[in-house]
Parts: structure tokens; sequence; C-alpha cells
């Protein structure tokens, strides 16, 4: 289990040798976001996730193919069905200088679990957790559950005594818009240590020379700085302001290319990025049409499906570097299947006649929900979308807004057709996918369900393949929930957005397809 083959990245990347003392350097990069908080558990936010993953770190992590390597546990094993044995590993220190334990992984994985964690989710698997010795921990599934390492790359161990000291072992969800010590602080075992952040203006990370991995990369600080628009980004970085933009807008690669000192830097994603819908409302939060709700017909989904013309979105607004999706699994998503993987043909002429049949003839307006610093040109593609509806009677009220209100916001289920992006992470396996956002918002499932669909085939399906032990037909049973789903339309997929980032000359930095950042890896002149 500890082999799982996962989706790599180029077996051309070669392990570096430890640095030399006065190799040390600053890196300074550029987002077009911030980072949502500094609670781990309380977002689900990849991106956000990624940030702190330079702070915090989980058991299990993933190396440079993308497969699994010990972090803070050293071994594993199944000792009974639904009982996995972790060996800690010892002499590892938190930020704060107190030293690494049992105690912490109990503590974490039980403040994950809470009802209250935005990121329960992840730990949705985990019936308990046990302390055996000071390093040593069971950890119990509800069932025979073969997807556990991949779940627990994702979750962040945190110190039990920090979060008592400091009043934060309950944990909030960004969605409410409360907030903890653990929300603006941080203490992780990680990398780096936080040495100052101010929200939308920036963050500085200094090395962690207690690190108790052998480092790789010769930084002894990181400046990061959330640039929104992306002239200001790819300004600061040919002017010398940071070193490492992400994304590298498409209209600006070749621009960059041919610029001497800069280089983009480009790999395929297997982010899904599509268009989910307020399915569960009774009535939409903005709509003409009252006291029904047109989006819970899968016939009004398919229409504004047809309505999309993804030639214009891939071809023109994502410069032809995105893939074209018929489902929300990207090709390396385990579970996917090119048989499902089929959009319905460009046709406004038979997606009006798809909105009479099902008693809107002359349209309805809606709000679309989009952010505008999360996705490669998200706003632009939400604003081309609002002009191909209209096209069919449907009048889009777009209201494009800062990922870290925009998230918050379409979990409370006040967006009716809203833009989201996926990856399947930590876990990247279409499991993930099914319950993610299939799974109806019981048992700590549907975390990214937003628009409360529901489906009892696939309740059920999504139960059976959590214990399937025999991977082909795992596999199949998610290929099927796939397929009940988008014969639904129970998301408009999109496309696979690409991984484009830009840097000046003598910064060395790995890409990865789910589009993790591992400055870790990261070495500068």
């Amino acid at each position: 289990m500890k082999k799982m083959l996962l989706l790599g990245v180029s077996a051309a990347l070669i392990a570096l040798l430890p640095i030399q003392e006065g190799q040390a350097k600053t890196l300074k990069w550029a987002f077009q976001g911030d980072v949502a908080t500094l609670d781990p558990y309380a977002h689900a936010e990849s991106f956000t996730g990624n940030f702190l993953h330079h702070i915090y770190e989980p058991l299990v992590r993933r190396g440079r193919d993308l497969g699994f390597e010990a972090a803070l546990a050293t071994e594993w094993e199944l000792i009974e069905p639904t009982v996995w044995r972790f060996r800690l590993r010892e002499g590892v220190k938190f930020h704060g200088g107190k030293p690494f334990s049992a105690d912490d992984v109990v503590t974490s994985l039980n403040r994950i679990r809470h009802p209250d964690a935005r990121q329960k989710g992840y730990a949705q698997a985990i019936s308990g957790v046990r302390k055996v010795d000071d390093f040593t921990v069971d950890i119990e599934t509800k069932g025979a559950y073969p997807l556990l390492l991949n779940d627990l790359s994702g979750i962040f161990i945190l110190s039990a005594e920090w979060l008592k000291e400091n009043n934060a072992e309950h944990p909030v969800s960004i969605t409410t818009g409360e907030t903890t010590y653990a929300s603006s602080h941080t203490n992780g075992t990680g990398p780096f240590k936080l040495e100052s952040y101010r929200a939308d203006q920036k963050a500085v990370l200094t090395v962690n020379s207690d690190w108790w991995d052998t480092p790789e990369h010769n930084l002894t600080r990181i400046g990061f700085t959330p640039i929104k628009a992306d002239a200001t980004r790819i300004a600061a970085l040919l002017s010398g302001e940071v070193d490492l933009v992400l994304p590298a807008s498409l209209q600006d690669i070749q621009r960059i290319d041919a610029t001497p000192g800069f280089k983009v830097l480009e790999l395929p994603s297997v982010r899904t990025i599509f268009f989910g819908f307020n399915i569960q409302a009774d009535e939409l939060n903005d709509s003409n049409i009252k006291g029904r709700n047109p989006l819970a017909d899968p016939r009004v989904r398919k229409a504004l499906w047809m309505a999309v013309d993804s030639d214009q979105i891939t071809g023109r607004i994502m410069r032809g570097k995105a893939r074209t999706a018929g489902v929300i699994a990207a090709p390396e998503m385990p579970g996917y299947s090119s048989e499902i993987d089929n959009r319905p043909p460009y046709d406004p002429e038979g997606a009006r006649a798809l909105l009479a049949e099902a008693g809107y003839p002359e349209g309805f307006s809606v709000n679309l929900s989009c952010p505008n610093d999360r996705y490669v040109n998200d706003e632009a593609i939400c604003v081309a979308v609002t002009a191909m509806w209209a096209r069919i009677g449907v009048a889009a009220n777009l209201v494009a807004e800062s990922k870290n209100t925009y998230f918050p916001k379409i979990d409370r289920g006040e967006a009716d057709i809203f833009m989201f992006g996926y990856a399947a992470l930590p876990a990247m396996d279409g499991f993930s996918i099914l319950t993610a956002q299939l799974s109806s918002r019981k048992e700590g499932r549907g975390q990214n369900n937003f628009g409360g669909y529901e489906n009892a085939e696939i309740e059920a399906i999504v139960a059976k393949a959590a214990v399937e032990q025999d991977n082909d037909k795992r596999l199949a049973l998610i290929t099927e929930a796939l397929r009940i789903a988008t014969e639904e339309v129970a998301y408009l997929p999109l496309h696979q957005q690409p991984i484009a980032w830009a840097v000046r000359d003598g910064v060395d930095v790995p890409q990865f397809a789910d589009e993790y950042l591992r400055l870790w890896y990261a070495r500068v002149d």
C-alpha cells in the first residue's frame, strides 16, 4: 500500500545535494490571490493548503514523483482490516520549540473530525484514533478503506499543547467568519516558519534550521505577495520585484519567453474547471422565476451546457492551452473513462428548444458567481459565458469577486450558478470527486457539494466504493457514478486548465500536475 502508483511528474527531476551554509538565498513570489486563513482546518481551498504546507506537515507526504513518502510518520502498516498503525518520527520539534509526539496526532485528527472543521471531509473515513505510545498511533476507519494514505497526505499536524494554550482546540470554518488564534498564527514542523503576515499585502517565511529533513533547497527567506491583476503581476516579475509568478497570464507567455532573463514553465494540470448549480433550493436566490427552481430540472442544466461554446473558451480565452472536458474528472484521474467524456455539441437553437420543453420558452434570469483571482482567466470565462447564455434567453447577472469572499459565499448556498475548480486533492483519486462533489452533506462528505446535488444511486455507489478492495471494481464504481452525474448534468464541465508559471533566470522550481508549489525543492542563484 505504501507504494501505490499515483499520478507522477517528469522522471527527469534529480535529487539535489544538501545546501552549503554560504549558498542561502531569498525567493520572492506572487500569486493572483491571498491565503484564506492560517488555520489548516478552516478552509477547503488548495492554494491555501499549498501555502500552509511550507509551514505544517502531514504524516505522509507526496514526493517528487507525487508518490507517498514518510513525513511525520516513518512507517505504517495495516494491522487489522480497519486499523492502521503509524510509527512516528522521533526528534521532531514544532517551530515553537516543543517536541512532536503521538498526542499531537491524536489531537489534530480529532480536531479535523469536529463538525465545525471545514476540512472534515479529508477525515470522513476515520472513526477513531488511539495513542499506543509516545511515537505510535492507531487510526481506525469506518470500513476497509484503501485510500487512507491519500487522505492523510492533506491533513497537517498541529501542536496539541499550542492549541490548548491559545484556546484554539475548537476548529472554525471561514464560511462562518469566525476566527481563533490559529487563524492568524502558526506553529508547524515544516521546512519554513512564518515570520510575518499581513492579509492582502505580504507574508514572510524564514527557513526552519531545526527541520528534521535534509534540505534540498537553498533558501533562507521566502517573500509572498498577492497580486491580483495579471498585468501588474507580470510587471513585478519583469522589473525584478519578484522572482516567480503563479499563474503566468496566458496572453503574456510569448512576451515573457521572448524577454531575456525570463522563462515560462508549463505543465498540464489535473484541475477541472466547471460550473455548479443551486439544485436543492425551492427558489433561486436571484431570479425572475418565483416559486420554483429552473436549475432543479436537468433539461435546463443541459440547455445551459449546450449553449456554451467550448471552442471559443479553450481556443480564445485559454489560448489553446486548456483541454475541453465532458466530465468533471481529468483523464489522469483514477476512475476516469473516455467513454463518458463527451460534451453535447454547441447548439444554441437546440438549447432554446430544451428550455421551452422545460417550461421556460422566454428563458429566465439567474445570478452567476465567479472568482476573479483563483483560476486561470476565471472572470474572462464567466464574462464570455454570460454572453453565450444571453443568446438563449438566460440573463446571467455576473458577480465576480476575490476568492476570500467568494468561497465562503458559495459554501453558504448564496450562489445560483458558480464556478469551481477541483483537482481531487489531496487524494488525487476519482473517489474524492464522488465524496466531495457528488455526495450529499452527510457523514462528513459533500464538502464541495455547494448546490445540494443528490442522487440515491450515487450515494449507494459511494458507500460501496469506499470499502471495495478490488481496485478494478472500485474504479468501475467511480466511473459509473461519474456517468450518472454527467448524464444528469450535475455540473457543467468546462476544461482542465494549464499550469503556467514564469520565473527569472537562476530560479529552479519543479512543477507538479497537482499545481502545488513545493519550495522545499527550490534553488535560486
